[in-house]
């Protein structure tokens, strides 16, 4: 019967909360024992009305008054601590830490907000045989009894306590349910906060509300201890913000249902050491783990941390049994105190059960697209375009469209670069990756004056990564200079598009004859589609010597097949893309 009460309370208030409306309670006191607090609550019931009972855990008994709506209670607090009937530090309380109801007896306590009874002011007149409360203030309750009561503490009510302040912000030593130095300034600092007399020893009633402080912050959360049987994981989950979407393999979904825009994924499939770190990667992929955060892999498990502008993100797993098993949360980066409180309970609750999601509960649909990963958005870069190797350590060449305010550069997708030069007057940039690569193919630029009207072939991701290999366009070279006479160009007549801005535009012999260029406009006139121009090789040699940069030339004009020069185009050819 209790516990069918505590679920109905929830409810309660959960519905309450979503309306803007949950009720509070009017805390009075906590007592050690059920004895004491059952002897105390009878005094206050027989003076004031809507008075209840509960236990809160680890041994306390609040007594309350409520439920009431929250300017209600403010303003009746007011006047009963105003005319002496109640404790002069008692305090709202959300009702969160609430568990059992032991008072009234034989009948549950209300659970909807209630207009309080305007009360009378105290008179000579008490009912016969009724005692009249003993009202303990803060400044009655000497240290000396605020330690007799925090003597009957055990140690988990030490630690929670410590846990309490250092959420709060004032303390940061171990959490040991040790009362030394730092604790006890710790508690002299948070009285001196709430005004009370800073004798560095709380009373019971200073630690409920800081434990009420501490715990206030979830009102709203509605955190469930959610088993999901089809993933085999049980955890408490915010119910009040999130719910279950569908199962997207590896993924169980929870998403948001309010202006809170979290989200929670349950982590769950068959899988070994190598799917482990798969999975590592592939997460960081995704728009919902920002790049910016520390990452950790081991040989079993991993966690991801990221955050950005608008969201933070955790991330863990763990490979045991040939499962991986882990959590997602999600949430907004301007809510830190209660990101924080709920991954922490998550992390607390996370538990394995039987079971692993198959595979076959994701139906594929029409909604299914390459650049979503299990329904969930992979990370895009602002543009991309093509570029292509120019040495044995994975430096390529590139338009210098890419070298404007890009936060982050890579070279095919995955490998981070950084812009080692660059010439915007003549457009061309050069990017080194941070870590070396072994590209299987590097540019030799061709020395010797082309023919005209020869056959040219240019190399790029007109698609950006919608393919792995890069695509070959056959033309002719139209001019071996620019419309208006200039040397360092040459006119091509090809079909381009805008993604092969930057890669390799080769001769009939797989020699690179230049770069090419973005499309232009001559004195605002657009010019036809199969117009283009690329930047002549001998100047690009030039800039980069002056840059300290050395290329490999060649001055050979030996024909290649089509499919010969295709293969070597592939292998010079990359994706660079700016974030």
């Amino acid at each position: 019967m209790k516990r069918l009460f505590a679920v109905v309370l929830a409810l309660v208030f959960s519905a309450s909360a979503v309306m803007g409306q949950q009720p509070v309670w009017i805390q009075i006191e906590a007592q050690p024992s059920l004895q004491q607090a059952q002897d105390r609550v009878s005094i206050y019931d027989a003076r004031l009305d809507d008075v209840a009972g509960f236990y809160t855990g680890r041994n306390w008994y609040a007594i309350v008054l409520g439920p009431y709506n929250r300017p209600d209670a403010t303003a009746l607090l007011r006047q009963l601590r105003g005319s002496g009937r109640i404790p002069g530090d008692s305090f709202i309380a959300t009702g969160s830490s609430f568990r059992q109801q032991f008072w009234p007896v034989g009948e549950s306590a209300p659970t909807q907000a209630q207009t309080p009874t305007a009360l009378a002011q105290p008179t000579e007149d008490t009912a016969e045989g009724v005692e009249e409360p003993v009202i303990i203030t803060p400044s009655d309750e000497t240290p000396r009894e605020a330690r007799a009561s925090e003597a009957l503490l055990d140690r988990e009510q030490k630690k929670e306590l410590q846990v309490a302040l250092q959420w709060a912000g004032f303390y940061s030593g171990t959490i040991d349910g040790l009362y030394g130095r730092g604790t006890r300034n710790s508690m002299r600092l948070w009285q001196e906060a709430k005004n009370f007399e800073p004798t560095g020893v709380m009373t019971s009633k200073q630690r409920a509300i800081a434990l009420d402080d501490y715990n206030s912050v979830l009102d709203g959360m509605d955190l469930e201890l959610v088993r999901d049987d089809a993933s085999g994981v049980q955890m408490q989950i915010p119910t009040g913000v999130v719910a279950f979407t569908e199962y997207e393999p590896p993924f169980a979904r929870f998403d948001a249902t309010g202006e809170i825009d979290a989200q929670v994924l349950l982590i769950s499939q068959e899988g070994n050491q190598d799917r482990l770190f798969g999975l590592y990667e592939i997460l960081q992929t995704l728009e919902i783990v920002p790049m910016d955060g520390p990452r950790e892999r081991r040989s079993s498990s991993f966690t991801i941390q990221g955050a950005d502008a608008t969201k933070t993100t955790f991330v863990t797993a763990t490979l045991s049994n040939e499962t991986i098993k882990g959590f997602a949360l999600i949430w907004p980066s301007d809510d830190e105190e209660r990101r924080r409180r709920v991954l922490d309970e998550m992390r607390k609750s996370f538990a394995v059960v039987d079971g692993v999601l198959d595979p076959a509960l994701s139906v594929p649909g029409e909604d299914q697209a390459v650049d979503l990963v299990s329904g969930l958005a992979i990370r895009t870069p602002e543009f991309s375009q093509s570029g292509f190797f120019i040495d044995n350590t994975g430096t390529v060449l590139t338009s210098s469209t890419i070298a404007n305010s890009c936060e982050r550069l890579t070279i095919g997708l995955d490998h981070e670069a950084e812009l080692a030069f660059a010439d915007a007057d003549l457009g061309l940039a050069v990017l080194r990756p941070k870590a070396t690569l072994a590209p299987l193919g590097v540019a030799a630029f061709q020395t010797g004056v082309p023919r005209i009207q020869s056959d040219v072939a240019v190399a790029g991701f007109p698609f950006g990564s919608a393919l792995n290999s890069a695509s070959v366009t056959f033309g002719k070279l139209a001019d071996i200079r620019g419309l208006n006479g200039e040397t360092e160009v040459k006119r091509l007549n090809i079909r381009a598009r805008d993604g092969d801005v930057g890669g390799p535009v080769f001769d009939n012999g797989g020699a690179v004859l230049g770069m090419l260029l973005p499309k232009k406009t001559i004195d605002g006139q657009v010019l036809p589609e199969e117009v283009s121009f690329s930047l002549d090789s001998d100047t690009i040699v030039t800039a980069l010597s002056e840059a300290n940069i050395i290329v490999e030339t060649t001055s050979s004009v030996a024909f290649m097949a089509p499919e010969t020069l295709m293969r070597r185009a592939n292998d010079q050819t990359v994706l660079v893309s700016c974030w």
